[in-house]
Order: structure tokens, then C-alpha cells, then sequence
């Protein structure tokens, strides 16, 4: 399982509601969360053959900033 991590401006309950339904039709993800209490808002994803544009499209569809942290 691989996992992958994004700066996000998902910053509460609200947000997190409205980003689940974009989140929940990326294929491969198998779990996320978003650190709200984090300045930097960190979403982490875990998951199989992770699609990180997909992820990255997904979050911005639902109408959030998205960048990856640490990719190679």
C-alpha cells in the first residue's frame, strides 16, 4: 500500500463533507484523512496504484487548493 500526502485548504467538518464525494470516486483509494488541526491542512491517502492527478483533480473539482508535499 502506497501513501501519499497534499497541502490542502480543506480546513473543517464542512469541508471534509464536501471533499468525501470526490475522494470516494478516485479508483485505488483505499483510505484518506485531512489534518485540520495541521497549518498546512494535510490530506493523507492511502491506497493502490494511486492516481495523484486524479486525487489532485478530485479536490479541486470539490472546489479546494491542492498541492502535493514530497512527491518524486
Amino acid at each position: 500500500m502506497e501513501q501519499r500526502q497534499f497541502k490542502t485548504t480543506i480546513n473543517c467538518g464542512n469541508c471534509i463533507r464536501t471533499v468525501t464525494a470526490f475522494l470516494n470516486d478516485v479508483p485505488g483509494i483505499a483510505h484518506w484523512e485531512v489534518d485540520t488541526k495541521n497549518p498546512e491542512k494535510v490530506l493523507t491517502v492511502e491506497g493502490e496504484q494511486l492516481d495523484i492527478t486524479a486525487i489532485i483533480v478530485a479536490v479541486e473539482e470539490a472546489g479546494f487548493d491542492i498541492v502535493p508535499i514530497g512527491q518524486d
